[in-house]
């Protein structure tokens, strides 16, 4: 069975990536920096990788989904090269009309989060991607990364 959720991806993009400079601080000071995006959809759409550049920021990381047909869900790994050679704990979701929202249980800096990836494909042309993280459960999120993705010509 074909699956085209992470269809809208494929390809290369260019990325303005903006973080949260402290996380979980209650900071509103913000950086931005440029990225790139190589990606490709596998495996008859259930498999989707890419790989994030960032050189100003000596980043790079990938991001490796695979979706499940029994389950009907996605599972999201996310690896740096800072990253200690281990994928990070995966965010399981789904898309509905248009929005793919993914969470799952992690810690950041020993704190015990909830982790929430959205996408929003909407504006196929300026796909958007963004981060949050939760310490109450879900109950309130912190958005600490987001992205807006441009396709190369």
């Amino acid at each position: 069975m074909t699956n085209t959720d992470f269809d809208f991806l494929t390809g290369s993009w260019d990325s303005r990536q903006r973080r949260l400079t402290k996380v979980l601080a209650g900071s509103d000071e913000w950086y931005e920096f440029d990225a790139t995006l190589e990606c490709q959809v596998l495996l008859d759409g259930n498999g989707v990788f890419d790989v994030l550049r960032a050189p100003e920021r000596d980043m790079e990381g990938l991001t490796l989904r695979l979706y499940d047909p029994e389950e009907k869900v996605w599972r999201i790994w996310w690896a740096s090269k800072n990253s200690g050679g281990q994928l990070d704990v995966p965010v399981v979701g789904r898309f509905e009309d248009g929005v793919g929202v993914f969470e799952c249980d992690d810690t950041w800096e020993g704190t015990p989060i909830r982790v929430r990836y959205r996408w929003s494909t909407q504006d196929s042309e300026h796909p958007r991607w963004e981060q949050a993280f939760s310490t109450d459960g879900g109950e309130t999120w912190e958005v600490n990364w987001v992205a807006t993705f441009t396709r190369r010509a």
